[in-house]
């Protein structure tokens, strides 16, 4: 099949089977000439780097109805934008977005560059979503590939060299594919090919429109592909995390705003690392002197390590905690959403 085929059999199946997502205009509104809003289409992108559509989605109309505007969003609090991510993981991500809404207000009058080469000049924006925006705001004929593109390209050719090598051989082959012609409607063809029918798991090869040509349903065992490399097993962490009590409230701290969970609020933590804490050690470190009593652990996986948080809870008085009703402790990242809840469990 040329790739002129597999270009009209997949915008013909996206023509009739689109997702509609919110911050998407459908093809037959693109093709009229209307286009998706680039601050709409670049917040989703960022949303969606290290989560799926129906965990990002509730997220997205959140930040939308509160800053419907990149100038909004440019002119919000720290903290609130941090808040409002938590639960979307990688906050750094948080950061980035800010650094990124404030040069376009500021420098672009709240207008996104439209071109691949001028969003690339944003802080915090990558080549990925550049090249997102590029093409689904603006319908530029970009190459974009992500997680789902990967894995369609990986079975369409049947790549054999591991995801973690055979990244640019991927990306060159979503190249060849790449044509001035409904460019914005290509990249989420191909984005919604992978997320509903060329799955991770039990590709659904008989609803596929490029199955003639799929190299790997050609071997038998399409959900093979991409190939993957042996992960390194992760390495294990040990800290414990403090729960201070003030009547109905809880002590936080925002932790600094570098590194891992940067500018988040927090439990107050030991520092994480290899070797577990003994009692002693660990009290060393807990924000007040005060009749602290262990009330058990959580374990919690991140990208590259998992910890294992040991949970000690006391009443008591501190200077320099933040503190916040424990009604209100869902702005907590997860992994100290879950320490607070566990360590809370057992008070009514």
């Amino acid at each position: 099949m040329s790739p002129e085929d597999i270009r009209a059999r997949l915008l013909g199946w996206y023509d009739a089977h689109a997702r509609d997502l919110p911050w998407r205009t459908g093809p037959a509104a693109g093709q009229a000439g209307a286009r998706s809003d680039p601050y709409r289409v670049w917040l989703s992108e960022v949303m969606l780097q290290q989560t799926t559509v129906p965990h990002a989605t509730p997220y997205f109309l959140k930040f939308t109805a509160r800053w419907p505007t990149v100038s909004d969003l440019a002119a919000a609090e720290d903290g609130e934008v941090m808040a409002a991510w938590a639960g979307l993981g990688y906050y750094a991500r948080a950061r980035n977005l800010l650094a990124c809404a404030r040069a376009v207000a500021a420098e672009h009058g709240g207008v996104f560059p439209d071109t691949e080469a001028g969003l690339l000049k944003l802080p915090g924006l990558g080549p990925y979503t550049a090249a997102a925006v590029a093409a689904i705001a603006f319908d530029r004929p970009t190459n974009v590939v992500d997680g789902n593109v990967e894995r369609v390209m990986s079975r369409l050719f049947a790549v054999e060299e591991p995801l973690s090598g055979g990244k640019p051989e991927l990306k060159r082959l979503a190249a060849g594919l790449v044509r001035e012609d409904r460019p914005g409607d290509w990249a989420q063809a191909l984005m919604d090919l992978g997320a509903t029918v060329c799955r991770p798991k039990g590709p659904l090869c008989d609803r596929c429109p490029l199955a003639e040509a799929c190299a790997g349903l050609a071997t038998g065992a399409p959900e093979t592909y991409p190939r993957k490399s042996a992960k390194p097993e992760r390495p294990h962490r040990h800290g414990a995390a403090f729960i201070l009590m003030r009547g109905n409230e809880v002590g936080l701290v925002r932790r600094p705003p570098k590194g891992l969970l940067g500018g988040m609020l927090a439990l107050p933590t030991t520092d994480w690392r290899g070797m577990g804490w003994d009692e002693a050690e660990a009290l060393a470190a807990a924000p007040a002197a005060a009749d602290w009593r262990c009330v058990g652990e959580v374990e919690h996986g991140f990208t590259h390590f998992t910890l294992t948080l040991r949970l000690w809870r006391a009443e008591g008085e501190a200077d320099g905690l933040i503190w916040t009703p424990r009604r209100e402790l869902d702005v907590l990242p997860s992994v100290f959403l879950k320490a607070a809840r566990a360590g809370l469990a057992n008070l009514l």
